[in-house]
């Protein structure tokens, strides 16, 4: 009997850990975002790895989430071996991971979610990035420039834009084929800037985009209205 009171004991002791644990997660995933309106989390642990402050799987779900101005549909994270501050959670400091995490995914971005983005800073310097690449001359500071719009179609982007320099508004439309070349880099091809239906450029070789070490993406997909995303990136902490 004293060894299942033990055991027992223990037993609940670790729910307690695991309960902390995932509300703090929670709590930590919810300060990365601004809005989220589903967020599921599941963590599988040991007792011995919960104590070390390893956890060593963790699932996390959630849908309409804004980051940093970038609007999600949908996105689902697998992580292993995570090294968090435990000693400190459990006295009810915010959780901190200790070493990157390597984070398998699934994402899903809708249009609609995609031109939502177009107000953040993230989405805004990535595409004025592409237009410097594709058309250096606007870069010049008097070139201000105004996203409206991104459609999406089968391995096909076409992007639309408001010129404002001084005097009058210049409609611009940007259409190039997006395709995964190995795991971290992007090629930008079939490219085709029209200013004003003025034809600016025409290119069919395209460039090729490095998105960095961190980043290890498995599938690309763009289909009308939608682009898919399946890969790994490292979360520093």
């Amino acid at each position: 009997m004293p060894e299942e009171n033990s055991s027992a004991k223990s037993s609940h002791k670790i729910r307690i850990i695991t309960n902390v644990l995932t509300k703090a997660l929670k709590l930590w995933l919810k300060s990365q975002v601004t809005q989220v309106s589903q967020l599921e989390v599941e963590i599988k642990a040991s007792d011995r790895q919960l104590l070390s402050g390893c956890i060593p799987w963790v699932s996390i779900i959630a849908s309409d989430a804004v980051y940093q101005g970038l609007h999600v549909t949908r996105i689902q994270l697998l992580a292993e071996n995570i090294q968090v501050n435990i000693g400190s959670v459990l006295k009810g400091q915010p959780l901190r991971l200790l070493e990157i995490v390597p984070v398998i995914g699934d994402l899903v971005v809708e249009e609609k979610d995609l031109n939502s983005s177009l107000s953040s800073e993230l989405l805004s310097t990535a595409l004025n990035d592409v237009l410097v690449k594709l058309i250096p001359e606007y870069c010049l500071k008097s070139q201000a420039i105004a996203w409206q719009k991104i459609i999406l179609d089968h391995n096909q982007i076409r992007l639309r834009a408001i010129l404002a320099p001084t005097s009058e508004s210049i409609p611009l439309e940007i259409y190039l084929s997006l395709e995964l070349i190995g795991n971290r880099e992007l090629k930008l091809s079939q490219i085709q800037v029209i200013q004003n239906e003025i034809p600016l450029v025409e290119n069919e070789h395209g460039y090729n985009l490095d998105l960095g070490s961190d980043v290890d993406i498995q599938e690309l997909n763009l289909i009308p209205g939608q682009l898919v995303c399946q890969g790994r990136i490292n979360v520093n902490p």
